[in-house]
């Protein structure tokens, strides 16, 4: 699962950052309010988790911009211990949570799972050593970028990892991948595979016969 995290304060970011990451979540910081719109704008994400008072816009305009654009991506509030009124402001302009600073990890965790449960929002990303595939949104995950695959590549990295450990043929591949009425060629396949280890180096090829993801 994809979270944004908008919080300004260098410490407390790294720290929400690590603990996230070794969640398991996949987390894209910013500390201004701006740059963090501008992803947002461009690119989707499961969850926000948004400081108020950040350089740039605030929050509270993201959360208002996001809104007015039909953007529903789940929206957590940080606020500071004495902002009342900030969390009665978040609520109407569409946020869904909110947590008070100083907090700790455990209640962080619990609202993220509040969320994922309320909206029904499944992680599909499957970690492959040294990278994450999301087989949902055809896209391999490093730490600092995105690869887009095409709908049959993922599609074939998703067959060979669900029979990671073993030799897929090519003939499996056709029949569970392709339709009947367009059967691909043996150079069709190799270019696919060849595509996917230029990112994932541990699909190996048994010649003549078929492939293997080995991620022992």
């Amino acid at each position: 699962m994809k979270i944004l995290l908008l919080e300004d304060d260098i410490l407390l970011s790294k720290l929400i950052k690590e603990h996230l990451m070794e969640k398991g979540y996949d987390i894209v910081h910013f500390s201004n309010g701006e740059d963090a719109f501008e992803f947002l704008y461009e690119k989707k994400v499961d969850l926000i988790l948004l400081d108020i008072k950040v350089p740039g816009i605030s929050g509270f305009e993201i959360l208002k911009k996001l809104r007015e654009n039909k953007n529903t991506t789940p929206a957590i509030m940080i606020t500071s211990a004495n902002s009342s009124k900030d969390v009665k402001e978040g609520f109407k302009l569409g946020c869904d949570d909110y947590i008070k600073k100083p907090f700790d990890f455990e209640e962080l965790d619990a609202r993220i799972e509040h969320i994922l449960k309320l909206f029904n929002i499944i992680d599909t990303t499957i970690d492959l050593k040294i990278l994450k595939f999301d087989h949902k949104r055809h896209l391999l995950i490093f730490e600092d970028r995105e690869i887009l695959l095409t709908p049959k590549a993922s599609e074939i990295l998703y067959y060979l990892y669900k029979n990671r450990g073993k030799i897929v043929t090519k003939e499996e591949l056709i029949q569970n991948i392709w339709n009947y009425n367009e059967i691909p060629t043996e150079a069709t396949i190799r270019s696919y595979i060849k595509m996917l280890r230029k990112y994932i180096p541990f699909i190996k090829t048994y010649r003549g016969i078929g492939y293997e993801l080995e991620l022992l």
